[in-house]
């Protein structure tokens, strides 16, 4: 049985996951920062006015363990009330 070409193959575009030939990848590296992420570590984006009131991620990382535990506390005084009734 003959293969019939499709459109794209008789006008000699490329699909949307193929590699353009003009494309050089032969001088890449791995990725350089993958041994940043550590296994478990999660990435966020934030919007750029959250991310202007932290200048770095250790501060950002404090402020968000701060205020997991004040929720953290505001819950258990919750689930505590409630048991009460």
């Amino acid at each position: 049985m003959k293969k019939t070409r499709t459109k794209r193959e008789a006008a000699g575009q490329t699909g949307i996951d193929e590699i353009l030939p003009e494309y050089d990848f032969s001088r890449t590296s791995h990725n350089k920062y993958a041994s940043r992420y550590a296994a478990g570590s999660a990435v966020v984006v934030l919007e750029p006015d959250v991310a202007a009131a932290f200048p770095s991620s250790a501060e950002a990382n404090e402020a968000l363990r701060a205020l997991a535990g004040i929720i953290q506390k505001h819950r258990s005084r919750r689930t505590a009330s409630r048991r009460s009734l």
